[in-house]
């Protein structure tokens, strides 16, 4: 049992879902959102408050702007692609604090979330009611 439970406990620590990524971003919590696709995937659909940082191209240069108190959430398109995981080992490796949305920007269009770009979705749209 206690290695099923730091299974899980380490699971929860390192992903998060297109909900708790919802309700983090409702609540104002500290994260920022790295769509870790290319530019032109970015450019035509992307999560909102989300940057672009396509996995390739982080290094300690493209990073140094960042605050490393934050916790960086990486997603890319879905299931299918590990861009996401990529860019979370390497934030990891530059002493970024990470979690990986599971599912990517499919999932999050799924559980019924709105998206920004040149070929945004309708959905659900994140707001603060401060």
């Amino acid at each position: 049992m206690e290695k099923q439970i730091e299974y899980y406990q380490n699971k929860l620590a390192y992903e998060m879902d297109p909900s708790d990524l919802f309700d983090a971003l409702g609540n104002e919590e500290d994260v920022i959102i790295i769509d870790t696709r290319k530019s032109f995937g970015y450019e035509k659909e992307h999560i909102p408050r989300a940057i672009n940082l396509p996995h390739r191209e982080m290094t300690i240069t493209s990073t140094k702007h960042l605050d490393k108190t934050k916790t960086y959430i990486c997603y890319c398109d879905g299931i299918g692609c590990n861009a996401s995981t990529k860019g979370a080992l390497n934030m990891a490796k530059l002493g970024f604090k990470v979690k990986e949305l599971i599912g990517g920007i499919v999932w999050w269009k799924l559980d019924g979330y709105a998206t920004e770009g040149t070929k945004p979705s309708e959905g659900t749209i994140i707001q603060c009611a401060c």
